[in-house]
C-alpha cells in the first residue's frame, strides 16, 4: 500500500502479473494495455480491477518495445518498435487497425503532449520528433550535447520537456525547452535521495510533479517541476518494486501503473494518488 499524507487513508495496491518483462503501461478506463520487452508481436489488455487478461491486440512485425502510450482524444495506442525504427499505431475501436510510420534509429520512449500530439525519443539520434496522430512530422528537437542517452520524454503543462537521460558519465533528469535548450538537470548531490542507477519512465500529476523510474535502485522519485526538490514514493508491495520502468498516471481516476521488467512482469496498480508527493511517506 502507499500512504496519502493529505487523507491519512492507504490506498489499495493491486499487481497484475503479464509472466514477461514489461517494456510498457498505459490505460484507459478500466483496460491497462501492457507491451512486453520481446518479439511477442501483441499488446495485451487486463482489467484494472480484477488483473484479469481481458483479449490480445495483433501488432504485425513488433519486436522490442521499450514503452506505450494511450491517445484518449484520437482513441489509438502508440508502440515504439526500437529494432525496425517505427511507431505502431492502434486503433481502439473495430478491429483494433495497425498502421506504422518510421521515425529516428532506436524509439524508446513515447508520450502524448499538450496538444495530443506524439513525442518519440530517439536514442540513437540524441533527439526528438513530434508527430499528429497519423505520422505527419512536426517538429525535430536536437537535445543539447550533454543529454547524449534519451530514453524517456515526457512534456509539462508549461510547454517545458522534462527527459530522462543515461550517459557514460551519470544518470540524469533534465529540463529542457520546446526547441532543446537545457534549462535545468536534477543535481543529485544536493539532495538527500542520492545517485540515480538508470532512470526511465517518467509521468505528470495536475500540479506538474514529476515520478521517475529510478530502475536499478528499484524505486520512484517525485520532482517538483523546476527539479529542485526529490523525494522517495514509498510502494509497498510483496516483494518490494523490482526494476521498475515504465509508468502511467491516469489523472481523472487518480490512479498510477508501474510496470517492471524483471522476469515476472508485474504491473503495480495503486488508486487514490491525488499528486506525487502527497503519496510519500518519507
Amino acid at each position: 500500500m502507499c500512504t496519502d499524507s493529505n487523507s491519512g487513508t492507504s490506498t489499495v495496491t493491486r499487481v497484475i502479473t503479464t509472466g514477461n518483462r514489461v517494456g510498457g503501461v498505459a490505460s484507459v478506463g478500466n483496460d491497462v494495455f501492457v507491451v512486453h520487452i520481446s518479439t511477442l508481436q501483441e499488446v495485451r489488455v487486463y482489467d484494472s480491477v480484477t488483473s484479469r487478461l481481458q483479449r490480445r491486440i495483433r501488432v504485425p512485425g513488433l519486436t522490442h518495445a521499450y514503452d506505450l502510450a494511450v491517445c484518449t482524444i484520437n482513441q489509438c495506442l502508440y508502440v515504439p518498435d526500437q529494432d525496425n525504427g517505427v511507431i505502431h499505431r492502434v486503433e481502439l475501436s473495430g478491429l483494433n487497425a495497425v498502421t506504422k510510420w518510421s521515425v529516428d534509429r532506436h524509439p524508446a520512449g513515447v508520450s502524448v503532449n499538450t496538444e495530443h500530439n506524439l513525442l518519440v525519443v530517439s536514442v540513437s539520434e540524441c533527439r526528438l520528433q513530434v508527430f499528429t496522430t497519423h505520422g505527419t512530422l512536426l517538429q525535430h528537437i536536437t537535445l543539447p550535447v550533454d543529454i547524449d542517452g534519451p530514453r524517456y520524454a515526457i512534456q509539462l503543462p508549461n510547454n517545458q520537456l522534462v527527459v530522462s537521460n543515461v550517459n557514460s558519465i551519470s544518470a540524469q533528469l533534465c529540463l529542457v525547452g520546446m526547441y532543446g535548450q537545457l534549462l535545468s538537470v536534477y543535481e543529485e548531490k544536493r539532495s538527500s535521495v542520492g545517485k540515480m542507477r538508470a532512470p526511465r519512465g517518467i509521468a505528470v500529476d495536475r500540479r506538474s510533479n514529476i515520478l521517475l523510474a529510478d530502475m536499478s535502485n528499484n524505486r520512484l522519485l517525485v520532482f517538483d517541476q523546476s527539479l529542485s526538490r526529490a523525494q522517495v514514493m514509498s510502494v509497498y508491495v510483496e516483494g518490494g518494486l523490482n526494476s521498475p520502468r515504465s509508468l502511467w498516471y491516469d489523472q481523472l481516476q487518480g490512479r498510477l501503473f508501474i510496470g517492471e521488467c524483471d522476469e515476472e512482469g508485474r504491473v503495480i496498480v495503486i488508486d487514490n494518488v491525488s499528486d506525487f508527493f502527497s503519496a510519500c511517506t518519507s
